[in-house]
């Protein structure tokens, strides 16, 4: 998570990872929240500055960026267990 600390990295991607969870009524522990949301933000920051060249700051924008990178992981996930 692009300007962030550690534990605000672990704060940012837990809440993330929360609202992901409540978005995509799925049902999933603390730690996995957090590791979706952290890894979540990842991925969709490597995709944005790979398209724009630029990507939110702060923690509002990287939680933004977490929850959308969360509920894709969580997306992916789904697609792939059903197939």
């Amino acid at each position: 998570m692009a300007g962030l600390g550690w534990i605000a990295a672990i704060i940012v991607g837990g809440i993330a990872g929360w609202i992901a969870e409540k978005l995509m009524k799925s049902d999933m522990g603390l730690l996995l929240n957090i590791v979706l949301g952290i890894v979540g933000a990842i991925v969709l920051n490597f995709i944005l500055v790979a398209i724009t060249g630029g990507t939110l700051g702060g923690w509002i924008g990287q939680l933004i960026v977490g929850v959308i990178g969360a509920c894709i992981l969580i997306g992916g996930y789904r697609a792939i267990r059903r197939a």
